[in-house]
């Protein structure tokens, strides 16, 4: 074999090696691509928890079943912005409400037993 015959054959080799390279990239970032594809989809859809989605996913993801909690936690839609409020208030109210029972309840238990007091025997 010549030396001409060499370089060329070692060239080849070179650029297979090269080409084989490319290739493994684009294997590693298909991968990540799939790997990530529940903080994508959160990205894309603007989820208010995007951040939360993305650190479950990269912990747990690993497990098909964190994976598929990822992904399907990133198709729910947002919650609406004053959920938090809401719920205070209707605590709020309700605690209330269960006051003013108890109140209204004590005050005719006190009405009812001044009036027989006031019955008794005298």
């Amino acid at each position: 074999m010549s030396q001409r015959q060499a370089r060329h054959i070692r060239g080849a080799a070179d650029t297979m090696a090269g080409n084989g390279m490319i290739v493994q990239g684009v294997e590693v970032v298909a991968a990540m691509a799939a790997y990530f594809l529940p903080s994508i989809v959160a990205d894309r859809r603007k989820r208010d928890d995007v951040l939360t989605i993305a650190l479950f996913n990269a912990c747990l993801g690993w497990t098909v079943f964190g994976w598929l909690v990822a992904l399907y936690w990133a198709f729910q839609p947002n919650p609406p912005p004053d959920v938090a409020e809401d719920i205070a208030k209707k605590r709020r109210l309700v605690s209330m409400g269960t006051f003013s029972k108890g109140l209204v309840d004590r005050v005719r238990s006190r009405s009812a037993r001044a009036a027989a007091r006031d019955r008794g025997p005298k």
